[in-house]
């Protein structure tokens, strides 16, 4: 009789035991396994949280590299938007300026500067906060007009959708590279620019990250560029802070081949 009573009691903390693991199991956030392939975007992208979430959480250095195998914990919840759901006010976020905040609301620098009493040159702190001039919804900008092709002259055109750059002569393309653009919350911005700097190696600093000796870097609107990229191997994926990554070899052919003031149109 004590024999069964004791199999019974082992048998009641048996189950116990388990159910608790279960229930921990199902509380612990998730964990993915990184494979070939993945990138930081894509893996927020698949779980619907955010790049930064997933670098807090694992207390990445370098949230452009990532290795296979690694494993990274999942947060249980989607990143808080920094913006306002009315979209009449932003909070200034680490790494913002104007320009990215007036693209990811469909107005103006000019816009935001003159609702905030600001000029368009204005420094931004984080955690500042900016009225949305006309009380404008967080939507995205909208599409921009369709690209006019120069009929002479080199130009590059360098396409976010396909993540894709070709180089022309005129209408005649020379060169076809994959690229990596800004991700959505550092976003490439759009239009038509001109290379107005080269430098054949830079250092390049920004919200959590320093890259020394970034090879062929070509300035074309204030501190963006198109450079060569060794930190990551994504290209077709949009992995940048805004600029436009690179394979190294691509980056030394468009460097010697566009002098500065060569036309950048970006769409």
């Amino acid at each position: 009789m004590k024999t069964k009573l004791r199999v019974f009691v082992i048998l009641i903390c048996l189950v116990s035991q388990l159910v608790m693991g279960v229930g921990l199991a199902e509380a612990a956030d998730p964990v993915h396994v990184v494979r070939r392939g993945d990138t930081l975007y894509s893996v927020a992208r698949r779980y619907g949280t955010t790049v930064n979430a997933i670098v807090r959480a694992n207390g990445l250095r370098n949230p452009n590299w990532i290795y296979v195998g690694q494993r990274l914990v999942i947060p249980g919840t989607t990143e808080a938007s920094s913006y306002s759901s009315s979209g009449s006010v932003h909070v200034v976020q680490r790494g913002e300026n104007l320009f990215r905040i007036a693209l990811h609301y469909g107005t103006t620098v000019q816009a935001l500067a003159l609702a905030n009493n600001l000029s368009s040159t204005s420094l931004i702190y984080v955690g500042q906060r900016l009225a949305i001039s006309g009380g404008g919804s967080a939507s995205p900008a909208p599409a921009p007009s369709p690209v006019s092709a120069p009929t002479g002259g080199k130009w590059i055109d360098i396409k976010l959708v396909s993540q894709s750059l070709v180089a022309y002569e005129g209408q005649r393309p020379v060169y076809w590279a994959t690229v990596s653009t800004g991700t959505p919350r550092t976003p490439t911005p759009k239009g038509r620019f001109r290379i107005y700097r080269k430098f054949r190696s830079a250092t390049m600093t920004g919200p959590g990250y320093t890259l020394p000796n970034v090879p062929y870097v070509m300035d074309f609107y204030g501190g963006y560029s198109m450079h060569g990229t060794y930190w990551h191997h994504n290209f077709g994926w949009p992995m940048s802070h805004g600029c436009v990554n690179m394979r190294t070899s691509d980056a030394q052919w468009i460097y010697n081949w566009a002098p500065v003031g060569t036309l950048v149109v970006i769409h």
